[in-house]
This record gives C-alpha cells, structure tokens and sequence, in this order.
C-alpha cells in the first residue's frame, strides 16, 4: 500500500481558486488567510449566506470580494451580477479598489456610485455594464429612478457595515433596494455589531447564514486603552501633550461636532503639526485631498467626526484620541476600531470629563475590562470614578504625574 505524501495545501491555495484569481490575491501581498475569511470563505465560496461580525481592517472586505469575484469567473453574463452597498462614499471607494486590486488578472469591471460628485462620470462607467457595482444607497437610488441601473440581474448581494447604514439612517433605502433584488441570491451581511433593527434586517435577508465572527475582543487585544480625566479647558494642551509624547506614527482624533472637528485642526495646524479636518460639511474632492493626504503621509493627525470617519480603512494609525468622549459604546468601538488593525498594536486614549463617567462605565462593562486613568503634569485633572468593572490583567499604569503628585491635586479639587 502506498502512501501519499504529496502536502496539503495551505493558505489561500487550499481554497482552489480560479488561477486568475490567485495571481490576483498574491500580487496584492495577500499571504496566510485571516481569520474573518478562514471562517467566511468555505461557505461564501459554495453560494451560501454569510454573517460576519467583524469591524473594518479585519480583512472583511477580501472576505466578501474573494467568492464574489470567484463566482463571475464562472461564466460571462452581463452586469451588474454582484452588488455591495457600503454607508459612506470613503468605505465604497476603498471596497472598489481591493476588488479592482483582486480582479487585475480578470476581464471584470468594477463601478462606483455614490453621492456628492457629478453623475456623468458614474454613468459613463454604467454604460460599460460592470459585473461588479458599490454603491451608496442614496445615489443608487436615484440613478434606478433615472433608469441607469437595473438590479434584476444580482446574483450576490453585500450589505457592508450594516449597522452605519442603520446609524445614517438608510434602513429605510435599503428596503427599497431589496424590494428591486432577484429573489434568488446569495447574500453576504457584514456588521461589527449587531443592534435590534440589524438583527432583524439579517432575519428578514439571510437564508440559513453561516455565522463568522470575530469577537471585537481579539481587535481589543491590540489596543492599549487609557483614560485622561481633564478639565475641560484643558483638554487642547492634553491632546498636544499627547500627540507630542513620541511613538506617534498617524493619529485620529475624533470630536462630537463638524464645528469642532474644523477648529481643532487649525488649532493643531497652527501649532506645528500636520494636521487636516475630515467633517460632512466638506465637498467630495476636499475629503478626498483630505483622506489622500493621510494614507500618503503628508499630515500626520486627522481630526474626524464619526460620521465622516465610518468605514476608513489606514493601516498605520498608531493612536485614536476621542477628544470629546463618544455618544455610546458601540461608537467608542468602532472609533478605537481604526486602529490596532491588521493584528498591529495601537493607542486608543479618551480625554474624559466629570460629566463623562456614566458612559465610561457602560464602556468598561461592555469591554469587560478596566480602562487606566491617567493625568499629566501641569493639566489640571478632574475626580473621576472608579473603573466599574475590576480585572487583575488591567490595572491603571501609572505615567507621569499619576502618583503622590496626581493625588494631591484630586484633593484640592474637591476642597474646592
């Protein structure tokens, strides 16, 4: 009896993809599958429905763009055969050029429409009937209206970042969006967490889903959190301070207002640091001069609202700092989410006020963690409660001024 030695494949080759598809993957520095797509790609590759829990810079995109394109490879149909719907003109953007980068090898044409720019171009690219189509779904509307597009040939549809949509409030679009659908599809929902209204958007989509999920815990893993209680006037030479503590490769800094975002830039740019403003008031191009200018190094600090930061995808952030403390916690982490990405480790810190402790406590119940206080010489802090949840593995570090000198300054606020 013989034995076979021959090695098992390993990688992405042990998923046997179209050899055009492989070269695609690899050119575009792929290497060992991460683990969204080990548990996505085996079902998604057969036509079945996937859930993916899992938060940009997992490696979803790949998770959804791989069967997708591995499908249209099987045969040459008119378009558009795969649709993805993404909340925000930056994430569908980006969602476009990793399938452009995946499918450089193939024959399919990849189409973007989304709001806030002249529609000739996207018609143009339209009329070349593309097998693959990302969309906003406010913009895809009003191009069905218009008679541009049909979707009676989607075989695959990808909801991306289901719950942003629901935050922007195009729930509504996107049930107008399915009702255009073939009934007979495969159905891809990707979300990094999963509120009510989602839930039920994936009961009412998902036929018998596999369920992939990547716990926002392992993205935790990699992110060292610390809090900075801080009078509120204080908080502008806090952010300096840390900004300026070194180890800082790119930082985003997230305000609760466009206002705000916009002031705090200029506060920074004047102070000397490469600092530029991503908000909603911005016109398309400016965001875009914006977001290009960070991946490209010219400015080293983004200062964002969440609104116009959902769905941005840099991998070398190395610090997130809510310069205003998110709204809720499922904000918190999809902000500290744009960082520690691709299993690199990242510095998510909260300037954090009295009013502020309510939240904080919901965040650390949520995290199951303690997050560490920290103060810093010469910025005068404020009383801030305990952490709310207690672990051994997270106790508060002590930094500078967070000692003998950082107690003495909490008892003469409260003498005060």
């Amino acid at each position: 009896m013989q034995t076979d030695t021959r090695e098992a494949a390993t990688g992405f080759a042990s998923f046997d993809l179209d050899s055009r598809l492989a070269k695609g993957i690899a050119a575009a520095g792929f290497q060992e599958p991460r683990p969204i797509q080990t548990q996505a790609l085996p079902a998604a590759l057969v036509g079945r429905d996937v859930l993916g829990l899992a938060q940009t810079g997992t490696g979803k995109t790949a998770a959804f763009a791989i069967p997708a394109i591995e499908r249209l490879l099987e045969g040459d149909k008119p378009g558009p055969r795969v649709l993805v719907v993404a909340p925000t003109r930056e994430l569908a953007a980006q969602i476009s050029a990793e399938f452009e980068s995946l499918a450089r090898f193939t024959h399919l044409r990849v189409a973007t429409v989304f709001g806030g720019v002249p529609v000739n171009r996207q018609r143009k690219a339209l009329a070349r009937k593309p097998q693959i189509l990302v969309a906003c779904p406010g913009r895809l509307l009003d191009l069905m209206g218009q008679g541009l597009v049909r979707l009676d040939r989607i075989e695959v549809l990808v909801l991306d970042e289901a719950d942003h949509m629901f935050d922007m409030g195009f729930l509504p679009d996107i049930r107008r969006i399915l009702a255009a659908l073939p009934a007979e599809r495969q159905n891809l929902l990707f979300s990094a967490t999963m509120p009510k209204e989602i839930r039920a958007l994936a009961e009412q989509v998902l036929d018998g889903p596999l369920v992939a999920d990547v716990a926002h815990t392992e993205r935790l893993a990699t992110i060292e959190h610390a809090l900075y209680p801080v009078a509120g006037t204080g908080k502008l030479a806090l952010l300096k301070h840390i900004l300026g503590e070194g180890q800082l490769d790119s930082a985003i800094v997230f305000t609760r207002t466009k206002h705000r975002a916009r002031r705090l830039a200029g506060q920074l740019e004047r102070s000397g640091y490469r600092a530029v403003a991503l908000q909603g008031n911005m016109s398309q191009g400016q965001r875009e001069r914006a977001m290009d200018g960070f991946r490209e190094r010219r400015f080293d600090v983004l200062v964002a609202t969440d609104i116009a930061a959902r769905g941005i995808d840099v991998q070398q952030v190395s610090h997130v700092v809510n310069f205003d403390m998110p709204q809720t916690t499922d904000a918190y982490t999809h902000r500290i989410g744009r960082t520690g990405r691709s299993e690199r480790n990242g510095k998510a810190y909260t300037l954090v006020t009295a009013d502020d402790h309510g939240l904080v406590a919901q965040v650390e119940r949520r995290l199951e963690m303690s997050i560490p206080r920290r103060e810093v010489d010469g910025i005068e802090s404020v009383s801030f409660p305990r952490a709310a949840v207690q672990s051994s593995g997270n106790q508060p570090s002590r930094r500078r001024g967070a000692g003998r000198a950082g107690a003495r300054r909490r008892r003469r606020a409260r003498a005060r």
